[in-house]
């Protein structure tokens, strides 16, 4: 891969890519090679492993970074981070009965802004909310269980996304230490949501993530890994 993202606390690394094979595979071997570049280590010093719901984690030189792992139809991404723990999720963009979806799935005040939207922007919207609640849920470590498809999001500022994505995530409404931002990728063919978890000022965000907060670094690569 070329460059290394480096170990700063405060950036979280998210890489993505088109597939048209494995998907898990390549995925893997992607999260692989970027925990070492990372830890300038050799490839065979980090290894991946999985706890008993099939969370990936890291073994050997690579146990110190959160690291998660998402893949859709025709797309992967995955998420490092030295820090916190992270959750990743990415979705292709499609038409959707969105209206219909919200009300039945999501917040109250995220199905009435999906619905005030032009009929024409609704998907996308929807795809947005979605993204960032699977990886919310990641990041939590309990997925979506528990009411996760209805847990507010932070509503976007303005819409549709401009043409430079957010680098910074935004805090949850009812949830502490948790902040999170999708943003769309590959010409708008695919969304990418990521979401972080910590605790207090010490949280992504918070007055102990340095000067400024949490960035997030978003970046495509080729499915062999190279920028």
């Amino acid at each position: 891969m070329d460059g290394r993202p480096g170990m700063d606390p405060d950036t979280v690394t998210v890489l993505w890519c088109t597939t048209d094979g494995d998907q898990r595979t390549t995925a893997r071997s992607l999260l692989l090679r970027s925990a070492a570049a990372m830890l300038d280590v050799p490839e065979s010093e980090v290894w991946v492993e999985h706890e008993p719901g099939g969370r990936p984690y890291l073994g050997g030189a690579g146990e110190g970074l959160r690291v998660s792992v998402a893949h859709t139809r025709g797309a992967l991404a995955i998420a490092l981070s030295g820090r916190w723990p992270v959750g990743v999720d990415v979705e292709g963009v499609r038409e959707l009965r969105a209206e219909a979806m919200a009300r039945a799935w999501l917040h109250p005040a995220e199905a009435a802004w999906i619905g005030g939207l032009p009929e024409r922007e609704r998907s996308l919207a929807f795809l947005w909310l979605w993204t960032q609640k699977e990886a919310v849920g990641k990041a939590l470590g309990r997925g979506l269980r528990g009411g996760g498809m209805s847990r507010a999001m932070p509503l976007p500022e303005s819409w549709p996304p401009g043409p430079r994505p957010p680098s910074a995530p935004r805090p949850l409404p009812d949830a502490e230490g948790v902040v999170s931002l999708a943003l769309q990728v590959g010409d708008g063919r695919h969304v990418v949501g990521v979401a972080l978890r910590g605790e207090g000022a010490d949280g992504p965000g918070g007055a102990g993530s340095g000067e400024g907060g949490v960035r997030v670094q978003v970046r495509r690569v080729s499915s062999g890994g190279r920028a």
